[in-house]
């Protein structure tokens, strides 16, 4: 008893996992320095001017389509939801843990409207979603009876724990992500059927326009002439319709941070220099433990 209390510590071991803990927080910092590099050095654009690429925009959130999404759990509109359901269990010691038991978030795009009103579109498939509303609460059955209370309480009541979170309608976010657009001036080979549909109906203007022998029917030289002057008009008049450039930010293709937060800039290069803080001084601690361990070892 005596000389197993007096044994030391396993300096070894716990040099090894300061030094683990350091290698990681380190790795950590490295990577929370060039995210704040990239978003102090990102320049901010409107979406009219913005060019394809890695972009950084301002702007309000409005659905994509006529009403905005309803929250699953809550039911509350919103313009993107994340919920998660979890079960408290008991372990054989009965020891109490809460098991993750259904959780989704929603992939539909939703709009961004900057200050010049021109919006453009986000897909939030992948993106790091600071929500507006987080809300908690609890219940006795595996899908919430109701939305969360209007006032938190003290008790929690019900081993089913409800996590849901937000992105209001109308919230102000600054968007960082890899915008694409792409323009549509409609089907020339529709259009080009469409208008032989519709010269078929009139068979007498047509042949009238094509039937150059005048013998009341269209050889097939004559209507291949008819289907290259459908298909020159068709190409024409689409051509000079109104184009329709639809632009979306979603997922950096290069591994760049993919940000949707309602905060202003300052505040979101404030938030990354103090998670790269927080992970230099985890990163130090390690190495200091790791030195005194090795210090004792020896």
């Amino acid at each position: 008893m005596h000389a197993h209390a007096g044994q030391p510590p396993p300096y070894a071991l716990i040099a090894l996992g300061a030094a683990v803990l350091a290698l990681l927080a380190l790795w950590r910092f490295l990577a929370r320095l060039r995210r704040d590099r990239l978003v102090a050095d990102t320049p901010e654009v409107r979406i009219r001017s913005a060019a394809q690429g890695y972009v950084k925009v301002r702007g309000r959130t409005q659905p994509s389509g006529a009403a905005a999404t309803p929250a699953p759990l809550s039911g509350l509109p919103c313009v993107w939801w994340a919920y998660e359901i979890a079960h408290e269990e008991r372990d054989s010691k009965g020891n109490r843990r809460w098991q993750t038991t259904d959780s989704r978030s929603s992939v539909e795009p939703f709009a961004l409207v900057d200050a010049d009103e021109a919006q453009c579109l986000v897909g939030p498939v992948k993106a790091e979603i600071t929500p507006t509303v987080r809300n908690v609460w609890y219940g006795a059955t595996s899908w919430p009876m109701s939305g969360p209370p209007a006032t938190a309480g003290l008790l929690r009541l019900g081993s089913w724990r409800y996590t849901e979170r937000l992105l209001s309608v109308g919230a102000h976010v600054c968007v960082m992500g890899e915008l694409r657009s792409h323009s549509e001036v409609g089907d020339v080979e529709a259009a080009t059927a469409a208008k032989l549909h519709a010269w078929k109906q009139d068979q007498q203007a047509l042949l009238a326009r094509f039937d150059l022998d005048h013998d009341g029917r269209l050889s097939d030289a004559e209507w291949a002439a008819a289907r290259a002057a459908a298909a020159s008009e068709s190409q024409t008049q689409t051509l000079a319709a109104a184009i329709s450039r639809q632009t979306v930010i979603s997922e950096p293709t290069n591994g760049e941070p993919f940000l949707v937060a309602p905060m202003s800039e300052a505040a979101l290069e404030r938030r990354e220099q103090l998670y790269a803080g927080l992970y230099l001084a985890i990163g130090v601690l390690g190495v200091v433990v790791c030195a005194w361990a090795i210090g004792h070892a020896g």
